[in-house]
């Protein structure tokens, strides 16, 4: 079982094989059926070398100056085997993020957000992703996604939101729609 000085070590040199976009040196920390979800990858999770491979890949296309910073200590468990990782996220999207296809916005998005990692033995078997999407799309779309607290946006939204709830109590079990996705 490795020590959570170990750990946090694998972590600090996988993170530096991001760094140089050495994606063998990357897929050599990871399990070969490893998990990854990612709230920002259009189809989570990528599960195993290939699909790790090829998100990794459309990231520094459509963000070729993609840096990942710590930005506070590894929370590392007692027994080594999962930790997590606060990073900021600095990129500009100028290159077509695949496999969607969405345009370029060459707008410049920074944010933060947590990594949680498991081991299995020396290597990483599952990686959780977390951030706030909206931020993001906020910085990229240059929108805001969130109503202002107290708009009339915020309003409309809560009586759309109510009226569909109320239309869904009413309807029988079996009849009610099932989530598009």
């Amino acid at each position: 079982m490795p020590t959570p000085q170990q750990t946090e070590a694998r972590v600090r040199d996988l993170l530096a094989a991001w760094d140089r976009r050495d994606l063998d040196g990357f897929l050599a920390f990871l399990t070969p059926d490893i998990y990854w979800h990612d709230l920002g990858m259009p189809y989570p999770p990528a599960v195993g070398h290939q699909a790790v491979r090829a998100f990794c890949e459309a990231v520094f296309v459509a963000f070729p100056d993609f840096s990942y910073a710590l930005r506070a200590p590894m929370c590392v468990a007692a027994d080594g085997l999962s930790c997590v990782v606060p990073w900021t996220i600095r990129a500009t999207n100028t290159g077509v993020l695949e496999p969607v296809g969405a345009a370029p916005t060459n707008r410049r998005v920074e944010f933060d957000g947590l990594d949680y990692l498991q081991f299995h033995g020396d290597l990483v078997t599952r990686i959780e992703t977390r951030f706030d999407p909206a931020t993001v799309l906020e910085q990229l779309l240059d929108v805001q996604v969130r109503p202002s607290r107290g708009s009339l946006r915020e309003r409309i939204l809560i009586q759309l939101q109510r009226g569909r709830a109320a239309w869904l109590r009413h309807m029988p079990r079996a009849q009610t729609p099932e989530r598009p996705g």
